[in-house]
């Protein structure tokens, strides 16, 4: 459980378009065994803490020649935003991806002091 310390609790939010490989015969869509390919987002305002990151499909284009593999996690999670990568092998042949995400965390608060 992660526990927040303040009454200011932030969500963002968005849909990413990974990649489209079939449209100019990129390595998702025409490739062979292990593959990947990583977005970077950046969140809307900066959290106080590390914040707890979701990601899903919100759209896949595969073809149906070939089995479906796909892993897609978020990454590299700082108070400014994170990775999603999105990995598939074997035949697969994955024409386009898109990710939604959803981060919720801890803001910061007018009066926050940063002492070093």
């Amino acid at each position: 459980m992660k526990r927040m310390r303040n009454h200011l609790i932030g969500v963002d939010h968005g849909d990413v378009v990974l990649f489209s490989d079939f449209e100019h015969d990129g390595v998702m869509w025409t490739g062979d065994g292990a593959r990947k390919t990583r977005a970077h987002v950046e969140f809307s305002e900066s959290c106080r803490s590390t914040p707890v990151v979701q990601v899903n499909l919100s759209m896949l284009d595969m073809s149906n020649s070939a089995n479906m593999r796909a892993d897609v996690q978020a990454e590299d999670i700082t108070e400014d935003g994170f990775a999603i990568m999105f990995r598939t092998w074997g035949d697969s042949k994955i024409a386009r991806v898109r990710v939604a995400w959803q981060a919720i965390g801890e803001l910061r608060q007018a009066d926050d002091w940063d002492v070093y």
